[in-house]
């Protein structure tokens, strides 16, 4: 494969076309218009975040244009380009007016509210280390007040990697039933 940069938009299309998957190519008309893309979403949508999704929408959407030979005018890849930028911009726009309308009629929360926080019991906490025998409290204190890697609890107990984690891992448990916690997935 040759390499991409510098030839023809119409050479561009028709090297993306031929069906072999010309990844150069496809960088290159990703080079090529990703930075002008991204500028188009900051000017119309005003946020980053739309900005950088309308670049992907549109790269992706004019690679598979390209790799299906929809592109009438290989010469006017960059007009293409631009007219795939207004249309996928608004439909972002009409999506965010009706997600807004809706808030608006019907009062409808699209953010997930945050769970409440439990507070913690350091006296009830305190009681249960205390509970630990002494090896499952001893990793519990050097893994979570003395912020030890487990590789550095090993070599410190004379103990494998492998033995630190299954201690932790009780040790966790019985924290959690002792404060009365439901296992949340801890390893």
């Amino acid at each position: 494969m040759m390499a991409a940069e510098g030839i023809a938009d119409a050479e561009l299309v028709r090297r993306i076309g031929t069906g072999t998957s010309d990844k150069e190519a496809e960088a290159e008309l990703c080079r090529r218009f990703g930075r002008r893309i991204r500028l188009y979403g900051l000017r119309h949508l005003r946020s980053d975040a739309m900005a950088e999704d309308l670049v992907q929408q549109v790269l992706v959407l004019a690679i598979e244009s390209l790799r299906h030979h929809r592109v009438r005018e290989p010469e006017r890849l960059a007009s293409f380009i631009l007219g795939s930028c207004r249309m996928v911009a608004r439909d972002a726009r009409r999506g965010e007016a009706r997600r807004d309308r809706l808030l608006e009629q019907y009062g409808i929360r699209t953010e997930v509210a945050p769970e409440p926080k439990a507070e913690l019991d350091l006296e009830r906490l305190r009681g249960c280390v205390e509970k630990l025998p002494p090896r499952e409290r001893t990793v519990i204190i050097l893994t979570f007040y003395g912020e030890r890697s487990g590789d550095e609890i090993a070599a410190d107990l004379s103990m494998t990697l492998g033995n630190v984690r299954v201690v932790r891992h009780r040790a966790v448990g019985h924290l959690q039933e002792c404060i009365g916690v439901q296992d949340v997935g801890t390893s």
